[in-house]
């Protein structure tokens, strides 16, 4: 599952300038009033404390002093950064977890009603905080603390370093998805730059551009995306933070959220490669986990959530399975997941809060009961294995499906996955043909076709995708389209 949330724009250069730029600063984030963080209280690192503080933000006044950032009516405790989640998103993702637990608590009965730890659930952030802050906010909205035990100790949340990050397309420490993604973004500007829609966008708003980007276009300064960005944050929040109205414009806004779809997008859609270096090795570890649910070897995630130090072998509890994954992404991470699969029927900008369901179901008639791993089961320990090893790997959730043995591919059978995006199902067109689905339903698609469909853009080692191809074109040569 992963969120997607209101928050501040991302940066300055994201806002054309003046007037509207020098407006007040965002008031609307009251956990800057109450943060906490972990402090040591003694030197022998013994004991341990939470440090409670607000924060207020500081910048240039005009004559180049420092000032306090204040939005309306001089408010100081509660400014926004760039990117923080507000208290709309805080709002809009707890309400998430509610609904949530509204499904698979109350309605469903799968998960518990009250829990005494997190260890079967694998919880994920990106760097980014409002992420993280996020993950935590539907949480609480899934588990509040009427439902927690009290002795509940702190659920495990897995982060990486931005060098790994996979949890959303990483542009920056991939070389060869830098290059794809600046030719695709290439040919949305050579194709839109000078079109009649371009025009239009231009009579709007053009006269709040810099005078070194005069006019609006794809990569202009700020790009149409970036435009795109801030008009969608300032409609979340209050009036007093709001744009000129020309750049709220329904035609206007229908333009530049087409366009920009098809800049960030387009190339999931077409080329087998961006959607492997993009976004794959994450499908890829989503996949993974559903095949070590089916199979039941405890590569489902447990090993990273689960557990202490020198025990990560089962749950705090005594869980011995995964049962719910939340992970805490980006607007760019949903859409890029539903392109790839071939299911991204909408092909708007995701909106906010905005998130997907990846389910897997059990035919208790024809699927296996997963086994308990024996002990000398092959296990993925995840304690700084080398990414360098090119021996096929022993453990099913990353074996292609077509190296999987009659014994290992039997273990996928009586599964189905269905996709959720804001709560519609979606149908991945691959899972439409006779025999990927569950009979009379094209949403639920067998896991084994999942699997396979997946695993053409899964990479083995994406560290080493990025850096090939580097010479190669960055189209290709023939269509590939996705979801099949």
């Amino acid at each position: 599952m992963t969120t997607l949330d209101p928050r501040g724009p991302y940066s300055d250069e994201e806002l054309p300038i003046a007037p509207w730029r020098t407006k007040p600063d965002w008031p609307y984030c009251n956990a800057a009033k109450r943060f906490s963080s972990v402090v040591m209280t003694k030197t022998d690192w013994s004991t341990w404390d939470d440090f409670q503080w607000r924060r207020r933000i500081e910048t240039f006044g005009d004559d180049d002093r420092p000032v306090l950032a204040s939005g309306p009516k001089g408010l100081v405790d509660t400014v926004c950064q760039l990117g923080e989640l507000t208290d709309k998103g805080r709002e809009t993702t707890l309400a998430l977890g509610e609904r949530l637990r509204h499904l698979y608590v109350d309605q469903l009965g799968f998960m518990p009603k009250i829990i005494s730890d997190a260890d079967m659930i694998y919880m994920r952030a990106t760097p980014m905080a409002r992420a993280l802050d996020s993950v935590q906010q539907s949480f609480v909205g899934m588990y509040p603390l009427s439902a927690r035990t009290a002795s509940f100790p702190p659920p495990t949340i897995i982060t990486r370093a931005p060098a790994d990050e996979t949890l959303f397309p990483n542009e920056s420490n991939c070389r060869r998805f830098s290059q794809l993604s600046r030719a695709f973004a290439q040919r949305t500007a050579d194709r839109w730059n000078n079109s009649k829609e371009m025009d239009y966008l231009n009579s709007l708003i053009s006269k709040w551009m810099p005078e070194d980007s005069p006019e609006v276009a794809v990569d202009s300064h700020p790009r149409i995306s970036g435009i795109m960005d801030t008009v969608n944050s300032t409609l979340a929040h209050g009036p007093k933070t709001r744009l000129p109205s020309p750049f709220y414009d329904a035609k206007g806004r229908d333009i530049i959220d087409q366009i920009g779809t098809e800049e960030w997008f387009s190339g999931y859609k077409e080329s087998e490669e961006y959607r492997k270096l993009g976004i794959g090795a994450l499908v890829g570890d989503i996949v993974g986990r559903m095949v070590g649910s089916a199979e039941g070897s405890g590569n489902d995630g447990l090993l990273e959530v689960a557990g202490i130090d020198g025990d990560l072998s089962k749950g705090r509890g005594g869980e011995s399975a995964i049962k719910f994954a939340m992970s805490g992404c980006h607007d760019t991470t949903l859409a890029a997941v539903l392109s790839s699969l071939g299911a991204f029927q909408s092909g708007k900008w995701p909106p906010y809060t905005s998130h997907i369901a990846v389910e897997l179901f059990k035919d208790e008639s024809t699927a296996r009961e997963p086994a308990p791993p024996a002990d000398n089961a092959p296990r993925q320990t995840f304690l700084g294995a080398s990414r360098k090893s090119t021996k096929p790997s022993s453990v099913m959730t990353r074996k292609p499906s077509q190296d999987l043995t009659a014994e290992e591919k039997d273990k996928l059978q009586g599964y189905f996955v269905r996709l959720r995006y804001n709560d519609r199902p979606m149908v991945v067109p691959g899972c439409g043909l006779p025999g990927k689905h569950l009979e009379g339903d094209e949403s639920f698609c067998t896991l084994e076709a999942f699997k396979a469909i997946a695993d053409k853009f899964t990479p083995r080692i994406w560290t080493e995708a990025c850096s090939d191809n580097l010479d190669e074109p960055a189209f290709p040569r023939s269509p590939e389209p996705a979801g099949f």
